[in-house]
């Protein structure tokens, strides 16, 4: 029978994987370094200033300048 193309691939094991080199090993270490740093302190998003009251205008599609509303 043959097989479902549209289902995932089981990842090759341990074994049969490619050894990583040198440089990617460092990035992998690099990666989780700085994911570690940003759970570690948190710091919440700065205020945006001047920008247009409501909700988000880039989200919900409409733009209003001076009174006047441009359609994305």
């Amino acid at each position: 029978m043959a097989e479902d193309p549209s289902s995932p691939k089981p990842e090759a094991p341990e074994a049969e994987r490619k050894p990583l080199p040198p440089a990617a090993q460092r990035a992998l270490a690099e990666a989780e370094a700085r994911r570690q740093a940003a759970a570690a302190h948190p710091h919440p998003a700065a205020k945006e200033l001047q920008g247009p009251k409501g909700p988000e205008p880039t989200r919900y599609g409409d733009w209003e300048n001076k009174g006047i509303a441009s359609d994305f």
